[in-house]
């Protein structure tokens, strides 16, 4: 287990907050009880802090048969729908809830080139909300397989998330289970399939990013 990179100026901040109020603390010699508040408040913090953005080490094997899941968290949507943005056709919608005590690293489903990116600045509705998908603040990547199949999958900024970090871009070839992306706070992740794709979960289901199969090709 590693502290991911996305995390340093959070933890940075929490420990000059935690350094600073017990040092005031301890000058204008507050009661004992206070002070164990405050290093009871502070613990809480920093815990809270790296466990947030905690990252697990991964190794994924490349299985082009398959589509792995892109977050950890429960599987809130698998349903047909209009693709809008990008195919303009029906897909295979699956998506995945990320609470705050959820790992929010996000890795690729599967392997290839992106053929298409887009950022969409937006709301902040929650994130299970039906609109979410549209009209939140969001990415949309298109990563092409090795067969020439095209995959999408969003992330989904929500009430509470308000950094939506990348590292993809157009033509860059991306390796299945790397990450792409990190979400801060509770949030979605969205990934259309073809229709007739073998969903291998289920609604409720809790997921693993980079371990879950969403999904079978044919």
């Amino acid at each position: 287990m590693k502290f991911h990179k996305e995390g340093y100026v959070s933890l940075a901040v929490v420990v000059l907050f935690a350094f600073i109020i017990n040092a005031i603390a301890d000058y204008y010699m507050a009661p004992q009880l206070v002070k164990w508040l405050i290093y009871a408040i502070s613990a809480f913090l920093i815990i809270v802090v790296l466990q947030f953005f905690r990252s697990p080490t991964k190794h994924v094997v490349p299985d082009e048969s398959i589509v792995l899941c892109p977050a950890d968290g429960k599987v809130v949507v698998i349903e047909e729908v209009e693709e809008t943005e990008y195919f303009k056709e029906k897909r295979l919608q699956v998506s995945v809830f990320m609470s705050p005590i959820n790992v929010h690293v996000n890795r690729n489903p599967v392997s290839g080139v992106v053929s298409y990116f887009k950022y969409h600045p937006g709301k902040f509705l929650v994130a299970w909300h039906p609109k979410s998908s549209t009209e939140n603040e969001r990415t949309t990547v298109v990563v092409r397989n090795a067969s020439g199949v095209e995959f999408l999958f969003r992330q989904i900024a929500g009430a509470l998330a308000r950094r939506i970090v990348w590292y993809v871009k157009e033509n860059d070839k991306v390796t299945q289970g790397d990450e792409f992306g990190f979400i801060k706070f509770g949030s979605r992740v969205d990934i259309f399939l073809p229709l007739g794709t073998e969903i291998n979960v289920k609604i409720g289901d809790k997921v693993i990013g980079g371990k879950t199969i969403i999904a079978k090709l044919s």
